[in-house]
């Protein structure tokens, strides 16, 4: 049988952005490159230090940074400058950015009951640049898009009702069946690698639960955990409960 050139390149892609991830202990699919995802992530940056408030609590800030920096250095990621900004919003949030730039928002250092709880974010946002999920994340839909526009191509394009059924039904189907979960699953593995880094850190591995206690009794949206991209609090409490057992701690 002979192969469309759509195809032969889809395949392509996924045989050669297969690679294995010793973190994460499975094979990963990642065609970005990490120069490129650090050149979009300083912009990233820079936009957010435009548009968002900065922090003037130099005790916040310190705290964030001192912390910050015991988990970087657990990770294994000291080999590049780090920016530790906390930004003045009440929603107990906090990112990361590929190039080394955390951003933790006041709301959730005034959540937290201790530096380790703090370390439990700070150390899933680190575990999140050891899995590469950006670039896994960013490969994913990359190859979706390709997958649906030839899917769509072949149904008569976007002026058809084959093409615009398509266009529709792939589009939600690719999101709930296979972006959103791949999503879920990118929190789970940064959790279970926060872990590990807040340990070696000096940390107390099990105030990652108390700290997803916390988020449980502040409530949510009521989104049903199959169409939201993050596990539902009650999934990641088990998820933690069940790997801190396993590891003795």
């Amino acid at each position: 049988m002979r192969l469309r050139p759509s195809l032969v390149l889809i395949a392509g892609l996924m045989l050669s952005g297969c690679a294995y991830n010793a973190e994460l202990g499975r094979d990963q699919f990642a065609v970005v490159d990490e120069a490129s995802l650090a050149r979009s992530g300083e912009a990233a940056w820079e936009q957010t230090l435009r548009t968002s408030k900065v922090s003037k609590d130099a005790r916040m800030n310190a705290r964030v940074t001192i912390v910050g920096q015991r988990i970087i250095e657990a990770a294994g990621l000291a080999n590049r400058p780090w920016d530790y900004v906390v930004f003045d919003n009440d929603t107990p949030n906090a990112f990361v950015l590929p190039g080394g730039h955390i951003g933790v928002n006041s709301g959730l250092v005034r959540l937290v009951d201790n530096d380790d709880q703090l370390a439990a974010v700070l150390g899933h946002e680190a575990a999140h640049v050891l899995g590469r999920h950006a670039a896994e994340r960013y490969s994913q839909q990359m190859s979706t898009q390709l997958v649906l526009a030839i899917a769509q191509a072949a149904a008569g394009g976007g002026s058809s009702d084959g093409g615009r059924a398509v266009a529709s039904l792939g589009g939600a189907g690719a999101q709930m069946g296979f972006l959103l979960p791949f999503s879920r699953k990118h929190e789970l593995e940064a959790d279970r690698i926060g872990v590990d880094i807040m340990q070696r850190a000096g940390y107390r591995p099990r105030e990652a639960v108390a700290l997803w206690r916390k988020m449980q009794a502040q409530g949510g949206s009521g989104r049903p955990e199959f169409a939201s991209t993050h596990p539902s609090d009650a999934t990641r409490i088990q998820a933690l409960e069940n790997y801190l057992a396993s590891q003795g701690w």
